[in-house]
């Protein structure tokens, strides 16, 4: 004789003196603290999660957008701690308890100088990339107050509409906005 044929209640529910093993509780991680244009925020979902998608999806901010994946092309740049930082390839984890501004946030009251010098030198083409040319231009001029041509060609946003000329002289006048707002 073989064995007992199988009965549907005992793939139904296992007997009493074998309860089915449960995964061991763990706690859900803390919500991680973050500043984003100057608001505080908390994330308490997955802590690897790049800052692109959290600023995408949970926060509407999409200024930033995804170009690469893997931080070569400057479409997602925003600043973290005043430094331009492609934020596909920052974690949560990284950026908790850092300051990020996106190009929703540069501006206040009035433009920033790097936006009004972009829309006097009609800089956009398309407009995909410009956000991260915005941000990395603030960068470079946080840095360099007064950027050679060498110092405005270092910056590697791609623009596949080829703006870069106009790029480049927009930054140039932003850079004279600024010093004579400074003045």
């Amino acid at each position: 004789m073989g064995p007992a044929p199988l009965r549907l209640e005992h793939c139904m529910s296992p007997p009493a003196e074998h309860p089915i093993p449960t995964a061991p509780t763990q706690r859900p991680p803390a919500p991680l603290a973050i500043s984003v244009n100057g608001k505080p925020y908390y994330h308490d979902g997955d802590p690897a999660m790049p800052l692109l998608w959290f600023l995408r999806d949970r926060l509407r901010l999409t200024g930033a957008k995804y170009g690469c994946g893997v931080g070569v092309c400057g479409a997602c740049m925003v600043l973290i701690d005043d430094k331009a930082t492609p934020a596909c390839m920052i974690t949560m984890q990284v950026a908790a308890n850092r300051k990020v501004i996106t190009i929703e946030g540069l501006a206040t009251d009035t433009l920033h100088p790097v936006q009004q010098a972009w829309i006097e030198e009609d800089v956009v083409l398309c407009g995909y990339c410009q956000s991260g040319q915005i941000i990395a231009a603030v960068d470079l001029l946080r840095r360099k107050p007064k950027p050679g041509d060498d110092d405005i060609a270092s910056i590697g946003n791609l623009c596949r509409c080829g703006s870069y000329p106009r790029i480049r002289r927009a930054i140039a006048r932003a850079a004279d906005l600024m010093r004579n707002v400074k003045k």
